[in-house]
């Protein structure tokens, strides 16, 4: 087994002052090398949990954009009308195609569409040549979550199709669902690359709704949380996959693991408050 020494290493040491203002570190001697192994392997069961449970949510998010905004807009390639953008150098940024000085200059979504190799995106580009993209439902089955992220957090959020897929979620505020979408495309590649997340502190603080059609964290439960640690992403998740996926089985294979959770393992280090079992959302 392979341990990544950047990510458990800190926990085998303690921090003492001299007294004479230097800090000195040691090697704590209350902690044995399965200790180690232990958190290593609870921390790789979360990140699996957490990636499933992302995976689910993204096809759902895919598939809603997709399908919302191509009947609202009676139109396949409505993402590459420019007028949905709030920007025009996010809207550039996304569907760029063309070529300066004999070279292709692409756009994230064209780059993603190039680098797949679906049947039915080759199938597309053998049958036609304009547009340059297929449409929606082809080019958003094969773009990252990331790409899709920045499709969604370009888009005007006064279109109505962005507010009609926030409805569907259960959200009156699309930048909720921007900011949602972000933060879980970053903890998805976090949990893809094998790094830890039991203790993280995430670059991207959570925003959270304080008027939602399904339960959620009421306003005086969120002041609790600190909206950068692991408790609040797992809440969004949890909220999520209550619309999408009701009989997920998400809460219950959590709360088991946490319930297993080894030695090292402190909860109030994943940012989960004294009193979370008690909160609305984790009845």
């Amino acid at each position: 087994m392979c341990i990544r020494r950047e990510g458990c290493n800190w926990v085998l040491r303690l921090t003492q002052n001299n007294g004479e203002g230097a800090n000195h570190e040691f090697l704590r001697k209350d902690i044995s090398f399965q200790d180690v192994i232990d958190l290593y392997c609870f921390d790789r069961r979360l990140r699996s949990l957490i990636f499933n449970a992302i995976e689910k949510i993204e096809v759902a998010l895919r598939t809603r954009i997709a399908l919302t905004y191509s009947v609202d807009e009676n139109d396949a390639f409505w993402f590459l009308n420019h007028k949905l953008y709030f920007q025009h150098d996010k809207f550039i940024a996304l569907t760029r195609n063309e070529i300066i000085d004999d070279k292709p200059v692409v756009g994230d979504l064209m780059k993603e569409v190039k680098r797949s190799n679906e049947e039915f995106i080759a199938h597309y580009y053998q049958k036609y040549s304009e547009p340059a993209f297929p449409p929606a439902w082809m080019t958003l089955e094969v773009v990252s979550m990331g790409t899709l992220s920045k499709l969604f957090f370009a888009l005007d959020k006064n279109n109505p199709s962005s507010k009609t897929i926030c409805r569907d979620l259960g959200l009156y505020n699309v930048d909720i669902l921007k900011n949602w979408m972000h933060g879980l495309s970053s903890l998805r590649n976090t949990c893809a690359h094998h790094s830890r997340v039991w203790n993280r502190r995430f670059t991207i603080a959570l925003k959270f709704p304080y008027r939602t059609n399904y339960p959620f964290l009421s306003k005086q439960e969120a002041a609790t949380i600190r909206d950068n640690k692991l408790f609040a992403y797992l809440s969004v998740i949890l909220y999520l996959q209550q619309i999408i996926s009701p009989d997920s089985s998400f809460r219950k294979s959590l709360l088991t693991l946490l319930d297993k959770s080894p030695k090292l393992v402190v909860l109030k280090d994943m940012g989960f408050p004294e009193k979370w079992r008690e909160y609305s959302l984790w009845k």
